[in-house]
């Protein structure tokens, strides 16, 4: 397997995690009834509950442009040592990002969402230069 691919997968696999994060911090935050019924007027979820869910919808951002990336890269055949990189910084920021996000560490976050960019941009300079 690609290394791309590779952290691809790892990257869905993160993001279903924080799913079931989320999920096991919202039941303890409000309860499993109102999470089981139909969300309407249930408004933000407060603290780490609420920082879970915003670090996963980032999550979702993020992972579909990765992922186009990635496979655009794999499918044109362009992986490359920088492409392998780029996924793998991708990756781990993305990991540090879900924990200093849940950490409620604002500016840390920020910087480390940086990074998970700079991953991206990786994969997209080195297929952009095989044109």
């Amino acid at each position: 397997m690609a290394p791309e691919l590779k952290y691809l997968l790892f990257s869905v696999i993160l993001c279903f995690a924080q799913v079931v994060v989320q999920a096991v911090l919202a039941t303890g935050r409000i309860g499993l009834a109102p999470l089981a019924g139909n969300r309407e007027n249930m408004g933000e979820l407060p603290g780490i509950a609420g920082r879970a869910k915003r670090a996963h919808l980032n999550m979702i951002e993020n992972l579909v442009l990765f992922a186009a990336l990635v496979l655009i890269a794999v499918v044109a055949q362009k992986t490359s040592p920088l492409t392998a990189l780029g996924a793998m910084v991708f990756f781990w920021a993305r990991l540090v990002f879900a924990i200093v996000y849940l950490a409620g560490i604002p500016w840390l976050r920020t910087a480390v969402w940086g990074v998970s960019v700079v991953g991206m941009g990786m994969i997209a300079v080195s297929l952009l230069g095989s044109l």
